[in-house]
């Protein structure tokens, strides 16, 4: 199917459901997965527009015309050069798509240059912001989507092992990552999901932790990994966290109750349970143990073309898991300034179940 044809497949009942006259796309997820493509978004605005009505415009940089030829796009394409400006190339695309009043956007995507681009050339449009609903033709990932995200998460686990095999007391932060880093590659990673995240010690207790060049890890530190390689463009999002040297009962019964909370997540995901059940199934198990004052954050998040996209496992939220959809399982406790401990699965929804895509032990591990 060419790519223009599926883009339609996807979006015209979102432009119904939603009632869009044109639904305006950036570059980003929802893109690649409709057009196989992931244009990086710089100073040059690339927007791809596509009408209720079946017709279709591109306003493309002529610097990027030579990969935007390849997608098979077969709607009118109006190219901009720098010395000329953008301005023409999206008044052009509107006098084309007349009769346009309401355009759906994804709000995390579009920036405000390419927003206003698009009230001149579309006057008296209203633009909305129909994020949600146009990354909804993410949400089932395909047999074959899932089977790149098992190739990220088999690459991720092989770079793990291989990387705590070499940790040794005495190394900082910065050395670990860079470790983790070149075993992801060795192990045939095309990409980085997100910059890892190393934290040991204090460290450790910073959910969005960066690597110190100047902390040497200690014995009995707890030393956190949260990262993932991609393949094919999809992410693998896994956490482990591990002990240096030694561990002290305190710390082994706070590793404990994140494990048992990651357990009843595992065990309970099933198909036809809401994301805020299977939140409030996790977060029960934290707040019945010791430490329910040092959570800090949901479940999980779902798993794909982006490390977070829907479905967000949290309460509050009525989205009902189905087949294909993927997401992480990853509960946490924190105490500020002395220990984080995080353990984070990927999961994928099946008729029955769900399966655990990760397999990397999770048992608490001295090493070092």
């Amino acid at each position: 199917m060419a790519s223009t044809e599926q883009a339609f497949e996807f979006l015209l009942p979102v432009m119904a459901r939603e009632q869009l006259d044109m639904v305006a796309l950036v570059g980003g997820a929802n893109f690649q997965r409709l057009f196989r493509w992931d244009f990086h978004q710089n100073e040059r605005p690339l927007v791809v527009m596509l009408t209720r009505e079946g017709k279709a415009a591109a306003v493309v940089p002529h610097l990027e015309m030579p990969s935007f030829e390849p997608l098979g796009f077969t709607g009118d394409v109006f190219l901009w050069r720098d010395e000329e400006g953008f301005e023409g190339a999206f008044q052009a695309a509107g006098a084309k798509l007349k009769g346009v009043k309401r355009i759906g956007v994804e709000g995390q995507r579009m920036r405000v240059f390419e927003h206003l681009a698009m009230l001149r050339a579309f006057p008296g449009a209203a633009i909305v912001d129909a994020h949600a609903a146009i990354s909804a033709i993410r949400l089932h990932k395909s047999a074959d989507e899932i089977e790149q995200m098992r190739a990220a998460i088999r690459i991720s686990e092989i770079a793990l092992a291989n990387t705590i095999d070499a940790v040794k007391i005495g190394m900082t932060e910065t050395q670990i990552e860079g470790i983790l880093v070149e075993k992801l590659f060795a192990a045939g990673a095309q990409s980085l999901a997100f910059p890892p995240i190393v934290a040991a010690g204090g460290n450790s207790a910073q959910s969005h932790a960066k690597a110190r060049p100047d902390y040497k890890v200690q014995a009995g530190d707890a030393l956190l990994f949260d990262f993932g390689g991609a393949v094919g463009g999809y992410n693998a999002d896994i956490t482990r966290t591990f002990f240096l040297g030694h561990v002290s009962d305190a710390d082994r019964a706070f590793y404990d109750a994140v494990n048992a909370a990651n357990a009843v997540g595992r065990a309970m995901a099933k198909p036809g349970m809401t994301a805020s059940a299977l939140d409030d199934a996790v977060l029960g198990s934290l707040e019945a143990s010791p430490y329910a004052h040092l959570m800090r954050h949901k479940t999980g998040h779902g798993l794909g073309l982006e490390v977070h996209e829907d479905p967000y496992i949290m309460r509050g939220n009525g989205t009902v898991l189905a087949e294909g959809m993927v997401f992480t399982i990853e509960p946490g406790l924190y105490e500020k300034d002395r220990i984080g401990v995080r353990i984070e699965d990927d999961v994928v929804v099946t008729k029955t179940g769900t399966e655990v895509l990760t397999s990397f032990p999770r048992e608490l591990t001295v090493i070092g």
